[in-house]
């Protein structure tokens, strides 16, 4: 008979796919009308059962992603010193330089949990003096650039390409999903989509629940593009199991964010995610694809059924991202406890899209019956 799950097994282990979703998108891009209507119809499917996919065939070079990763790799190789004339804490629109100790460790269930990576934050680039960017403290407005050479161009070079990826992405969303074309693409003008260029450390601490990568989550946009250079990412699969999901050769992990979920009222779910600590060095591009600050998020056509309007409530898409933002970001809580940030919209303390793993919600179980 075997043994029951503890805790830390749950926390770090995962199940390996069957077979790996990955989607040539040559399919959508070099298509007909009809062949472009299957495809999108593929996506859609494909997210329906696994809850994610793999995408080929895009056109992001493989230059723009050496360079990025170069330019990554060369920003976090600079002395604390260097990288504090850049802390996020010290920018007006969440940019900049995230150490480790701002992030690294955090009081949850009364336990100490820790996490291993820093990152370099930055978003669509909004000038100071736009009408669109934001005043104080916000989402919108311009990035910090680090004294580093070729950094800016090249990481530009790669949101520019990664974002019109998600621009793609999303008219394919709206045809697999049978909605009008520029329904969910009008809502997409100047978004504080944002790229992390994350590093994660190498460390000796055990794989358990308390030491982790990124605790679980979905994200709280529209759909997240992904490259990483090594496994450590799992996701939740369609039947709620903790899957491990390793990087791919030439490949982007997509991953369907809150938003989407609440225009679909419900017919495509967030994916849940988690990177689980491997000991090992790791980058990550995370760029979550998101809609305008101020769109109002909610079902849309064919989705907005009288359940699906009651079950997905309208929420503004930056109200929504940002509430979500100052729950992980103590600088953030702290400018709103100071006065400094003023915000006049909910903070909950847990999302509303998380969902559990079904070994989760049987130790849960099991805990409250003992």
């Amino acid at each position: 008979m075997s043994q029951p799950l503890t805790a830390d097994d749950i926390a770090t282990q995962g199940q390996n796919w069957s077979t790996l979703p990955v989607i040539d998108m040559r399919c959508w891009t070099e298509g007909n009308a009809q062949e472009k209507k299957q495809f999108a119809q593929q996506v859609i499917e494909t997210c329906k059962a696994a809850g994610f996919f793999y995408i080929s065939g895009h056109n992001v070079s493989p230059q723009a992603l050496q360079d990025v990763y170069a330019a990554s790799k060369d920003f976090h190789r600079q002395s604390v010193e260097f990288k504090s004339k850049y802390h996020i804490a010290d920018s007006r629109h969440h940019r900049g330089w995230v150490p480790s100790s701002e992030v690294g460790e955090f009081e949850k269930d009364g336990d100490h949990h820790k996490v291993f990576y820093e990152s370099f934050d930055l978003s669509f680039e909004v000038a100071p003096d736009d009408h669109r960017t934001h005043q104080g403290y916000g989402l919108v407005g311009p990035n910090v650039w680090p004294n580093l050479l070729d950094f800016q161009s090249k990481v530009t070079a790669y949101y520019d390409a990664v974002y019109a990826l998600g621009r793609e992405l999303l008219s394919i969303f709206e045809c697999g999903l049978g909605m009008a074309h520029g329904t969910l693409l009008k809502q997409v003008t100047a978004p504080p989509s944002q790229l992390r260029l994350l590093k994660y450390f190498e460390n000796d601490a055990p794989a358990d629940r308390l030491n982790h990568g990124i605790d679980a989550h979905s994200d709280f946009e529209c759909l997240t593009i992904l490259h990483a250079t090594h496994p450590g990412l799992q996701l939740l699969s369609s039947d709620d199991h903790w899957v491990e999901t390793p990087p791919l050769n030439d490949c982007f992990t997509i991953l369907v964010g809150d938003c989407l979920e609440a225009w679909t009222g419900g017919y495509l779910k967030a994916t849940q995610h988690r990177v689980v600590n491997r000991g090992i060095e790791r980058f990550s591009l995370p760029f979550f694809f998101s809609a305008d600050y101020d769109c109002e998020v909610m079902p849309q056509s064919p989705f907005d059924t009288d359940e699906a309007m009651a079950a997905y409530p309208a929420f503004k898409a930056g109200e929504h991202l940002y509430s979500r933002t100052i729950t992980v970001f103590p600088y953030l809580r702290n400018l709103v406890d100071q006065g400094k940030l003023t915000i006049d919209f909910e903070i909950k303390e847990e999302s509303p899209f998380k969902r559990l793993s079904v070994e989760e919600r049987a130790l849960l179980e099991n805990t409250a019956q003992g």
